[in-house]
């Protein structure tokens, strides 16, 4: 893949599925970092939701 390509939302979703392990590995479940990391993993999630649900 070009560095240059976006990601696409699949990956996107994965990666931050990925740094949502990591951080709660590294910090637990309560940190502020991982409650904000899974926010942005629920709103990339509810934006694949909205594509299939649209189809």
């Amino acid at each position: 893949m070009n560095v240059d390509e976006p990601l696409t939302l699949n990956q996107q979703m994965e990666s931050a599925r990925q740094r949502l392990h990591d951080l709660y590995e590294q910090y637990g479940f309560g940190h502020v970092c991982v409650l904000e990391q899974s926010m942005i993993l629920d709103e990339l999630i509810n934006q694949h939701n909205r594509m299939y649900q649209n189809k």
